[in-house]
């Protein structure tokens, strides 16, 4: 379906040459990479294309989602293509994805951690697999990748598509590049119009607006014991959540939290960061700060001391959300470009972000037009709008309804999304796997 792809320009075979180059140091890059806790002891060898699983007989689709946010994303198009009796193959690229797909992956789809973008890594990764259609979430473009997978004659789809503002005057630098790789795609899939305007722009021949997948993935659960041992240990606390922190942010809710807590009877704070990994960083924060700390790493349930309770685990993010009445979303009040709002809008917070929300400006703007959710700046804003909601029921039900409003209206991108690859589908099942 795909038209004969422009030729490739010679960035891109210098890129290949360059990274080939690299393949030798892969050991040393490994072991520094478990040294710093960024890989999987077991399964580091996946990085270099060496499969830990095998390969079943008939046909296989992969589906690559790099991080938590993209591979929850997939995972109802997981569901979906495997009612259609086809293996799924799931690649990531975070260890904290690799945990999330081990719990959260449907059974029979296999997992399996992206390899570096080196030739002879992604050709041993391809010779193993074999899959028959590729399908990569958001903006994944990683030239090796895509030029060794499309040379075989796969067919390459782009859902849940998105390229921000300051990714496309980047890629405007290398025109001849990004045009190349784009041609690679069957289609292109985008979450929003001006999405869709700016990967035309950089020469993508086939795009569609889709809309956002997140938007169809269902809300996290959270286990009943676990929930109900985090209810009783918070009791009637008024209770604040700082939802995917990122370093620098942490300050500025801790402070929040100072200026709350004397109208706040044993006001709880109760700080998820993005990685968690920096739980103990955190808490030595908090306590610096003249705050009781404790962890949930270490087992602990917040007690009356405690003023923080830093919640650094995984997949439980369903749990917070429940537990507290008002959320902020982080990585919005430094230059990250924020954290996704669709979780606690789903979950009945009220949110809170910061003002650099660019990786999800969309969602943001319907917000926004909604009244669903409120931008701050420093702690001082921050701590004025988390006090205005814990302590006025009426706007705070108020804004809670209306987040739950605005995410359910912008559904509906995972059967346009099957809608749109259905041919591909067919030409699979045509050619017989």
């Amino acid at each position: 379906m795909r038209e004969r792809p422009i030729r490739t320009p010679l960035t891109l075979r210098a890129y290949g040459r360059l990274t080939a180059l690299l393949g030798p140091a892969a050991p040393l890059l490994a072991r520094s990479r478990l040294k710093r806790g960024k890989e999987d002891p077991e399964r580091v060898q996946e990085r270099r294309g060496f499969a830990t699983e095998d390969r079943p007989s008939g046909r296989l689709i992969w589906l690559h989602g790099a991080s938590v946010g993209e591979l929850l994303s997939i995972i109802p198009l997981v569901e979906r293509l495997q009612a259609r009796d086809v293996t799924v193959l799931v690649t990531t690229v975070t260890r904290t994805a690799a945990a999330l797909a081990a719990r959260r992956l449907p059974a029979g789809a296999i997992h399996q951690f992206m390899p570096w973008d080196v030739p002879a890594f992604i050709e041993r990764f391809l010779n193993h697999w074999r899959p028959d259609l590729a399908i990569f979430a958001e903006s994944e473009l990683w030239p090796n990748l895509i030029l060794r997978t499309t040379a075989r004659g796969t067919p390459l789809i782009q859902v849940n598509g998105r390229m921000s503002e300051r990714s496309f005057r980047g890629w405007q630098r290398v025109p001849r590049s990004i045009k190349a790789l784009f041609s690679r795609f069957e289609l292109c899939l985008m979450q929003t119009v001006d999405d869709a305007r700016r990967v035309e722009a950089l020469g993508a021949p086939r795009v569609s607006t889709t809309g956002n997948l997140k938007f169809d993935v269902p809300a996290p659960e959270a286990e009943p014991e676990a929930a109900m041992a985090l209810a009783g240990a918070i009791g009637r606390r008024p209770v604040f959540l700082a939802a995917s922190t990122h370093e620098g942010e942490d300050e500025i809710v801790l402070e929040a939290h100072r200026m709350m807590a004397p109208r706040l009877s044993n006001l709880l704070t109760i700080i998820a960061p993005r990685h968690p990994e920096r739980g103990d960083a955190i808490a030595a924060l908090a306590e610096a700060a003249g705050l009781q700390a404790c962890q949930r790493s270490r087992g602990e349930l917040p007690k009356t001391r405690h003023a923080v309770y830093v919640a650094d685990t995984l997949g439980e993010m369903g749990l917070f959300y429940r537990a507290a009445p008002v959320a902020f979303l982080g990585g919005s009040l430094i230059r990250h470009g924020g954290q996704n709002p669709i979780e606690p809008g789903k979950l009945g917070a009220a949110i809170l972000h910061g003002p650099n929300v660019f990786n999800f400006a969309a969602v943001y703007a319907a917000l926004a037009d909604n009244q669903a959710a409120r931008q701050v700046t420093d702690a001082g804003e921050l701590a004025s709008a988390a006090l205005l909601l814990l302590t006025d029921q009426h706007e705070r039900l108020r804004q809670r309804e209306a987040a739950g409003e605005t995410v359910a209206s912008l559904g509906g991108a995972l059967e346009r999304t099957l809608a749109a690859i259905e041919p591909y589908f067919l030409s699979l099942a045509v050619r017989g796997g």
